[in-house]
């Protein structure tokens, strides 16, 4: 095994109490670029007035550029205008949705009249019973009529781009669902009965909720986990210690469960837009405690959640800084074995980068390379691309600009726009029209404790990795010389989820398209993060896995679906078992010391650490 002399100084450890705050960077580092205009010496005045005033628009529209919008609108509909012959066909399709309504309004009191139109998959805003019965019904239908119609009239226009038309097709959708007839109280017979049951009760009930909501908007007053749901009590509570920490992440290092372990450590690598723990949820769903107790000496990143002061935090910083010294530490706690590496999400994404910079330079300290819901290339990143281009990109950037990072409720927003039928819609019904508090679950609990994002970090990723797709393109240089995933000899285990509307499934699954060695492939049932938590025992999930040997020829995704059939059950057992086999031998042996104190590496506050309860 080959480790080159570590680039990173001694280790930075800075003891904290888990009630302190964590210390600015120290001395030796380099300093951060304050974020407002007024201290940015190198810009312009001209330059500072202008991104400003771009800072405040951006902050009005939550970073969604109008001028990428107008151009959208613009593109669609001037190749419209100019072709009569796709005018005629879209009108055509409206008098065949006319023939369906009305066929349907005149059968509508039969027993079991035909639903000419469906809403997708994801629309649960007309599953109550009486939405299939008058007068709701025919209601629920013009509607889903003029969805369809939308749908068919922003797709395939000849001429126009294609980003430009799906983008005026999310808009149009965004619109329709404004005016949905679920949203109104005396069209929703889901709203109407829960207020005949509670007399009424559920529209003061749904107003105390709105109220409450508006004032912890305007408060910014963070969020209170419930009873039951607490960090470090119920949630991200597998026993462990903080082993090292510096100003970018804290390192735990957890405690043996079994009297013999697997000689090589587990790093896990998640991503920094969201807390670590969605891997270390309750005690039935924490893959962390599943490691654990297979017998796996785990190791888990517990990243900052930064501040104006860290906006100059880069791409580089997070790679070195971040998994470079995370392997460090953990080559020096666990000496002498190699170490199977875990990247979740934008974890994955940075830690596929490191494990190309490493075979690069010689450095073969990784055992395996496992990426979960995480992309290496970005040309079908889905629905995400509908928010970048250079416009609102530059957006984007002006708004980091001036507060130094990209705050988590502008981060959010996006998400729950893709989705904002069910995420949106749904939830305000309820919420605010029908009086129902929300269940707190674990991982809604986690969802709501989101992260920030540094302005350099985050503009260098959406640019060189989301725009340019430089990974996969052969394009990305660390230390001024660039990087192939194809390089990386250790053996992969990728994990994609089917519903995954973030980093879609086929867009993971093209990690097998650029690299060449061992590879296996999972497919599973569930979202980006339900897909991931799917322990053993949870009902009704299912996965596909196969695998692909080193130079083996490439298979395109749906056919490597029909060949592999489903599984019913959890992926964890088989990830698992192929770490196991991945170690290259049966051995077990006394698990490691915590940390290593005559290293530099002291056990210190006991996990889930500090970082993790930074707001």
């Amino acid at each position: 095994m080959t480790a080159p002399a570590s680039k990173h100084p001694k280790p930075t450890v800075v003891p904290l109490s888990k009630d302190a705050k964590p210390q600015p960077p120290v001395a030796d580092e380099k300093p951060p670029v304050p974020p407002a205009a007024a201290q940015a010496p190198d810009i312009h005045p001209h330059d500072a007035l202008d991104r400003t005033l771009r800072a405040a628009m951006a902050k009005l529209t939550s970073g969604v550029s109008p001028y990428a919008a107008s151009e959208a609108w613009v593109d669609w509909a001037a190749h419209l205008a100019v072709s009569p012959g796709r005018q005629a066909e879209l009108i055509g399709h409206a008098q065949k949705n006319m023939f369906k309504l009305a066929a349907f309004a005149a059968n509508q009191f039969s027993d079991d009249p035909e639903m000419p139109f469906r809403p997708n998959g994801n629309d649960h805003r007309f599953t109550h019973p009486d939405w299939a019965k008058p007068p709701f019904s025919m209601m629920q239908q013009s509607f889903l009529a003029m969805q369809d119609w939308w749908n068919h009239a922003t797709t395939d226009t000849p001429g126009a781009q294609k980003k430009n038309t799906d983008r005026a097709a999310f808009m149009i959708r965004q619109i329709l669902d404004t005016v949905s007839p679920s949203n109104m109280p005396l069209l929703n017979p889901e709203i109407l009965e829960t207020a005949r049951e509670t007399k009424g009760q559920s529209f003061f009930d749904g107003l105390q909720n709105l109220a409450t909501d508006i004032e912890h908007y305007i408060t910014e007053e963070p969020f209170e986990a419930p009873e039951g749901l607490r960090v470090g009590e119920n949630l991200a509570a597998t026993p462990g210690k903080v082993v090292y920490r510096n100003t970018l992440f804290e390192l735990i290092q957890y405690s043996p469960q079994t009297e013999k372990v697997h000689a090589e450590p587990i790093l896990i690598v998640p991503a920094w837009i969201m807390k670590y723990y969605i891997l270390d949820l309750s005690q039935h769903n924490s893959l962390i405690r599943y490691l654990v107790a297979q017998g796996f000496t785990v190791f888990a990143m517990s990243w900052v959640n930064p501040t104006a002061d860290q906006s100059d935090l880069s791409m580089e910083d997070y790679r070195q800084d971040g998994v470079m010294a995370a392997l460090d530490a953990v080559s020096n706690i666990v000496p002498d074995r190699k170490i199977h590496a875990c990247g979740y999400c934008l974890g994955g994404t940075i830690l596929s980068i490191a494990a190309a910079t490493m075979a690069r330079d010689g450095d073969d300290r990784l055992a395996s390379v496992t990426l979960l819901a995480a992309q290496t290339d970005f040309s079908e990143a889905g629905e995400l691309l509908l928010f970048l281009d250079e416009s609102q990109v530059a957006f984007l950037e002006d708004m980091m600009w001036s507060q130094g990072y990209l705050d988590r409720q502008q981060m959010s927003g996006a998400f729950q726009a893709l989705r904002a039928e069910d995420l949106v819609w749904t939830r305000a019904v309820r919420r605010y029209l029908m009086g129902i508090e929300d269940h707190q679950a674990d991982i809604s609990v986690w969802n709501m404790d989101a992260t920030r994002m540094p302005y350099r970090m985050h503009s260098q990723y959406l640019r060189g990795l989301f725009m340019e797709n430089r990974l996969s393109a052969g394009r990305f240089a660390v230390d001024g010389r660039v990087i192939a995933l194809k390089d990386i000899k250790a053996p992969f285990f990728v994990v994609a989820t089917e519903k995954d509307h973030i980093a879609p499934w086929r867009s993971v699954y093209k990690t097998k398209l650029f690299t060449d060695g061992d590879l296996t492939f999972v497919l599973t049932k569930g979202g980006h993060n339900g897909g991931i938590v799917s322990e053993p025992g949870h009902r009704n999930r299912h996965y596909r896995i196969g695998f692909r040997p080193a130079d083996a020829l490439y298979t395109d995704p749906d056919s490597w679906v029909a060949a592999h059939d489903t599984k019913d059950g959890s992926w964890w057992p088989e990830w698992s078992a192929w770490l196991g086999k991945a170690q290259g031998s049966d051995t077990l042996v006394a698990p490691p010391q915590m940390g290593a104190p005559g290293k530099g590496y002291p056990p210190m506050e006991a996990a889930p650490g500090t970082y993790v309860f930074q707001k």
